[in-house]
């Protein structure tokens, strides 16, 4: 944005006002609705479609003056839809923007939004790791200070939204998604999400919160499928993250969910986008559909007869801007609103939110001019490619080990590399990254980022060691062939490292990624196998996955020697896990996901109430093979001196307090994890449910007192009448290593009457760290 005389925070929100008013009052119908709509841009359905649905709801290819003669409320993915090289991309949205400035009638710019989930995703943009892997790293702080990077790469492009974070709670590890998920427990998932936020934000760039609400929840899995949650668990579950990012973290935007609850496709359901989202929680910014979800409440959950019933249900519902074009928005909206069929004060209503989120960002100001970055413009710089290493370090979760890691420096040593993922780039990258995104559709583009592969990585980490590698089989191909030749070099071999896991994609041309959903949690193809026969050669065989879910391993877990697990860790990752494997980085990450133990045990979470565990009334455990926060470090870490009040009003806040020593002879960290347990309570509660965490990290010997003080609002629920309640009563809190290791637990007694949430309260444990010397 050009220089400007800063003036007092009052005047000139009252100038920006005053601006929307004088434009609302101005407007046609159809420079109102124009507003509401997006416009993409170069799209060629040939080339392989990036949306649900793409190829039949994206209409011919439309010229920009013709479509935006009225004027345009977005331009959906000027960087994200092809490879263009960025500063010459700039400088063609720049001349858009001052078309529209200067060549309709009212001279309002657009908005520009990308997805930036693992990064922005245009060409040449540092991809970083998934967010299954920010939950592994249990580290708010880092996730913020990466979306900070993003947002400023963003705004140096002149994007002005990102459709990012996703705050679904993982339900079904067979769902594709998985792998743009934070996390299966929903305090997590809300404190790195409102970390994101506040990251990418901080730049200018609104954030966008997916998908509103449900969406991960969907019956067997399947993407897309209906979701059948009772109001308990989407409000108690489901919301939670969603709540804290838009009334703790002030997300300027929220994308709706493509399901169905309960019979109602959430794109229609003013509960949620209306009395839940502002109502309730106060939100004033815009709802945004995602791709063609309002087209689909006739196309796909025929509960509107027509793009216009359609266009009529989301607009009452309260979804504000129709992405990415405007199928339902433009014509069939506008005869919705001539008939009568719905009233112009309803695309007022959105008209108005839209017209206020432009005038925050200094969009209808006089002086605004879009700027336009010079010719070489790097989106890959040391700033961001050092973030993207620490989270790739922080996230890498060591799951079983009998002594055989740390390698060390290996000299002389013979390693076999072996499996699909060793020396396959790809591996490192999520479905929403540019290079697994859009990239797959441009054969011979060069992915534009310099990102080793982890054989790469190894030779590169181990230069005294002789490595020889094999592919043993592909990731699903079920190609057994080359097995044997895996186990000759494992055989031959002081150690083998076998690379297995997933390849993302987009709606079935992955084993990971949207619309890449699993029936089983089975390793894809033969990669079991490969991995049971170099584990037969007697070689210590190191297995590490690189993958975008939990999948099921039992049997390597207790076989290997050591299982590494890595959530497409970015163009960073493999050497991250070189430097893991070698010693150079003591493991700290925690599973932000229950490792299945049955390859059909799905769905399942670690919240579950008494009743979701085994028992005698079912032969089958639903117990996993390593649970939620579980992760090994090469150092130990002791616990001592817990402390938690005895008693707390039940409408107040509990503290709790452990000191932590690394008991051990190198520097690491530990996630120190809190749980509650509600003994008895007039609804079923979960048998623990995380109320705080802290990543500390200590040198051997060094010792920190973590301080907790756990909100009331953490404690409550939905109560038999529909209240959110905190009720009296005995509340265990303890200190574990995971939600299965318990360090110490101490009952606390809540007093007084129930006591009724009203939204007021604080929604996040304060967590304090003081290092004793």
């Amino acid at each position: 944005m050009p220089a400007r005389v800063e003036q007092p925070a009052s005047e000139l929100e009252e100038r920006r006002a005053r601006r929307v008013r004088e434009l609302m009052a101005e407007m046609t119908l159809d420079e109102k609705l124009a507003q509401l709509v997006g416009v993409w841009l170069n799209v060629n359905r040939d080339e392989g479609v990036v949306a649900p649905l793409q190829d039949s709801m994206q209409g011919e290819e439309v010229e920009f003056e013709a479509f935006a003669g009225d004027g345009l409320g977005q331009i959906t993915r000027h960087y994200g839809t092809r490879p263009v090289e960025p500063g010459w991309a700039s400088g063609v949205l720049a001349a858009r923007q001052r078309w529209l400035r200067r060549e309709t009638r009212l001279g309002i710019p657009a908005l520009a939004h990308e997805e930036c989930l693992t990064g922005l995703a245009a060409w040449r943009a540092t991809v970083y790791p998934v967010p299954p892997a920010w939950g592994a790293s249990f580290d708010p702080a880092l996730v913020e200070r990466m979306a900070a990077r993003i947002g400023a790469d963003m705004r140096l492009l002149g994007v002005h939204q990102g459709l990012s974070p996703v705050l679904d709670v993982i339900r079904d590890q067979r769902w594709g998604r998985v792998e743009e998920c934070i996390s299966e427990d929903p305090y997590e998932v809300a404190t790195i999400g409102a970390a994101y936020v506040s990251g990418l934000q901080s730049a200018g760039v609104i954030a966008t919160l997916k998908h509103f609400v449900g969406y991960s929840n969907s019956r067997a899995g399947r993407n897309l499928a209906p979701v059948h949650a009772g109001a308990r668990e989407v409000a108690d579950t489901l919301l939670f993250p969603f709540e804290v990012a838009v009334r703790d973290a002030g997300a300027g935007s929220v994308m709706n969910s493509y399901a169905e609850i309960d019979g109602v496709p959430v794109a229609a359901d003013a509960h949620y986008l209306t009395k839940v989202l502002r109502e309730e929680w106060g939100f004033e910014g815009t709802v945004v559909a995602d791709y063609f979800s309002v087209a689909f409440l006739h196309t796909l959950h025929a509960v509107a007869e027509d793009a216009e019933d359609a266009a009529v249900q989301a607009l009452t519902a309260g979804i504000d801007v129709e992405l990415p074009t405007g199928v339902a928005y433009l014509e069939p909206l506008r005869n919705a609103v001539v008939s009568g069929r719905v009233g112009e004060d309803l695309v007022d209503r959105a008209l108005l939110r839209v017209l206020r989120q432009k005038a925050r960002l200094g969009l209808l100001d006089d002086e605004y001019a879009p700027d336009e970055p010079a010719e070489s413009v790097d989106l890959d710089g040391p700033e961001s490619r050092e973030v993207a290493r620490l989270l790739a370090e922080e996230s890498v979760v060591l799951l079983s080990n009998d002594g055989v890691l740390p390698l060390g420096p290996c000299e002389g040593r013979r390693l076999a590399v072996l499996g699909p993922n060793a020396d396959d780039v790809a591996a490192l990258f999520g479905c929403y990254s540019f290079v697994q995104h859009v990239l797959p559709h441009f054969p011979g583009v060069e992915a534009g980022i310099a990102a080793p592969t982890l054989l790469e990585a190894l030779r590169a980490e181990l230069p005294g060691a002789v490595i020889e590698t094999a592919r043993g089989t592909g990731v699903d191909d079920g190609d057994r062939s080359g097995i044997a030749e895996a186990a000759r070099l494992a055989a031959a071999s002081d150690v083998a490292v076998v690379v297995l896991g997933d390849r993302s994609g987009l709606f079935g041309r992955g084993t990971s990624g949207e619309g890449c959903d699993a029936e089983s949690l089975e390793l894809p193809g033969a990669q079991r196998e490969l991995a049971e026969a170099v584990i037969a050669t007697g070689t210590p065989t190191v297995v590490v996955l690189m993958t975008g879910r939990a999948y099921a391993v039992p049997g390597l877990l207790r076989d290997a020697a050591a299982v590494v697990q890595a959530f497409f860790p970015g163009e960073e990752g493999a050497g991250a896990i070189a430097r893991v494997l070698s010693g150079a980085v003591n493991p700290s990450g925690r599973l932000p996901m229950s490792l299945p133990r049955a390859s059909a045990g799905q769905p399942y979470s670690y919240l579950h109430p008494r009743l979701g565990g085994a028992g005698s009334v079912s032969n089958i455990d639903p117990a996993p093979a390593l649970p939620f926060g579980h992760g090994l470090s090469y150092t130990t870490f002791a616990y001592a001196d817990m402390t938690a009040d005895g008693e707390a009003p039940a409408g107040g806040p509990i503290r709790c307090s452990v000191t932590v020593r690394n008991a051990g002879d190198r520097r690491g960290a530990e996630v120190v994890q809190l749980y509650a347990t509600d003994r008895v309570a007039s609804v079923t509660r979960p048998v623990a449910q995380l109320v705080g965490y802290a990543r500390v990290e200590l040198d051997p010997g060094e010792r920190a007192r973590v301080a907790f003080e756990v909100p009331a609002r953490l404690l409550s629920f939905t109560g038999r009448d529909g209240r959110r309640v905190v009720e009296p009563g005995a509340v265990g809190m303890s200190f574990r290593r995971s939600v299965h290791d318990v360090v110490e637990e101490r009952d606390v007694t809540l007093t007084g009457p129930v006591r009724e949430i009203t939204g007021e309260e604080p929604r996040l444990t304060v967590v304090t760290v003081e290092r004793e010397i």
